[in-house]
């Protein structure tokens, strides 16, 4: 690809590689075509598993409902009368099967947020590991950890709270690899070009995984009991898993199947952004401020993002008082919008490169900056409409929905400025970004003593307030291009 800029020296493009969405003077085969490619099919299983992943996640905190007994919440109990009950006209009573257990609401807290007491331990040694070894068997058998867990719930639930808080912990030390992992196996796999797309697709599993599982685990808890839930979701972990084993490869040289043109392409359009160094470069990492500048946004976007996850179903049941069956099927509609929003914003993403000619960071600024100040802003209009109802979920989903643009933006600039240590540095971000999901919903509980519309104004403007001060971060001291400390002495940009 000839520079856009004529008449620049070897020095002088160098330091407008950051403009251009390709390695200058690499040279490039032929594109080989998406569809029925070992790429795509990578992508596709790597959206099934993310989609097992989540179920897997966030199955607990809707049939937490049904395991506790009623009697226990009551005293627990911070319906705030605000607003009037919002409620189907037809109510369906609902008489539970499973075994039910006296936990109050900090004992359920505690259940809940055991998950990332493990999830945050695993990320740097997950993407460590991976860039040493490949992310296939990593990521495989962190999901398949976190489904065989998940089938012995019912049975720790049974020993008591101290082994389901093990439990769910040992599940989020499985989980904590993957995504490290999956941005070590795109190292190798995805074009620069094609980073948008890929990634997208294959992460999007994980915010569909939420849509579906959530309405699901009701209505497997309302017909059946609670335990089913664990089960089933559980047994297609295990499924997944053999697929992946069977159809997955660390990278296009070692994949049985391949064609020779798709290999061809996938490597070549790679050979000047992979480093051979046997050692990583941890201090030159640690003192980049590029990575830096994706810290702060990944933290910032995940106090939302947590916030909403953990506390969206609590708002409607409490402030807005939808009853339990609305609650389920409106909880899970943002994270619908999000998956389509991720889906489409990969597709626009990589289209404003290469027919556009959109420098990568300049896609990953504007995408970084609708996705974290888009959801701001109607996170806090959401919370000054009061008790319109249907003002409320549409804000609410609007600001969810912007939230999949991040996916194209510093989501993958992982990706951009190291590709060989994707995975590294995904660990990196991903373990401060893990924090706000511990801390976010303890603080959002602590701001509302009374539940009360103005309280929760408060935590939408401290989480809007963030995320805002996060983009400005990112689209500040955010690179575009790989980093010298990511290339070794025979590497170059251009």
């Amino acid at each position: 690809m000839r520079s856009p800029v004529p008449g620049l020296s070897a020095s002088e493009g160098d330091k407008v590689s950051d403009s251009t969405p390709l390695l200058q003077d690499a040279p490039q085969a032929e594109a080989a075509p998406a569809c029925c490619s070992a790429r795509y099919n990578l992508a596709v299983l790597a959206f099934f598993g993310f989609f097992v992943l989540y179920a897997l996640r966030v199955n607990l905190s809707v049939a937490l409902v049904d395991m506790v007994d009623s009697n226990t919440t009551l005293a627990d109990n911070r319906t705030s009368k605000e607003c009037a009950e919002h409620s189907a006209s037809n109510k369906v009573l609902h008489t539970p099967t499973g075994k039910r257990y006296q936990w109050d609401a900090e004992t359920q807290g505690w259940i809940l947020g055991s998950f990332f007491y493990g999830y945050i331990i695993t990320q740097i040694p997950g993407g460590y590991v991976a860039s040493k070894v490949g992310g296939k068997l990593l990521l495989g058998f962190g999901i398949l950890g976190t489904a065989v867990f998940t089938l012995f719930t019912p049975i720790a639930a049974d020993l008591g709270v101290g082994a389901l808080i093990m439990l769910r912990a040992l599940e989020g030390l499985g989980e904590g690899v993957t995504f490290p992992a999956m941005h070590a196996m795109w190292s190798s796999w995805a074009p620069p070009l094609e980073r948008s797309k890929l990634l997208s697709i294959s992460y999007a599993g994980a915010q569909l995984g939420t849509v579906i599982s959530l309405p699901l685990s009701g209505i497997i808890c309302f017909y059946m009991n609670w335990t089913y839930v664990f089960y089933l979701f559980g047994i297609v972990g295990i499924i997944w898993f053999v697929l992946w084993i069977w159809l997955v490869s660390n990278t296009p040289e070692t994949h049985k199947t391949i064609s020779h043109q798709e290999k061809e392409y996938i490597i070549s359009s790679l050979k000047n952004q992979l480093s051979s160094q046997k050692s990583v470069p941890w201090i030159p990492i640690l003192k980049s401020l590029p990575l830096w500048a994706i810290v702060v946004a990944h933290f910032s976007y995940n106090w939302i993002f947590y916030t909403l996850l953990t506390l969206l179903p609590t708002y409607m049941k409490e402030i807005l008082r939808f009853n339990v069956q609305e609650n389920g099927i409106l909880s899970a509609v943002p994270y619908f919008g999000c998956w389509l929003c991720m889906i489409i914003s990969g597709q626009a993403a990589d289209h404003l490169r290469t027919k556009w000619n959109f420098s990568t960071i300049c896609v990953r600024r504007v995408f970084s900056l609708i996705g974290m100040i888009g959801p701001a802003v109607f996170l806090v209009a959401a919370g000054f409409i009061g008790c319109d109802y249907s003002l409320a979920v549409a804000f609410l989903t609007i600001s969810t929905t912007l939230g999949g643009f991040c996916s194209s933006g510093f989501s993958i600039n992982h990706l951009d400025i190291a590709p060989s240590y994707a995975g590294i540095l995904l660990g990196i971000t991903n373990t401060f970004a893990t924090i706000p999901g511990m801390v976010g919903p303890v603080i959002a509980k602590s701001l509302t003593p009374e539940n009360t519309i103005k309280e929760w104004q408060t935590v939408f403007w401290i989480a809007a307030a963030i995320n805002v001060f996060g983009a400005i971060v990112f689209t500040l001291f955010a690179k575009g291009e790989v980093q010298n400390w990511a290339l070794d002495h025979h590497g170059h940009r251009n």
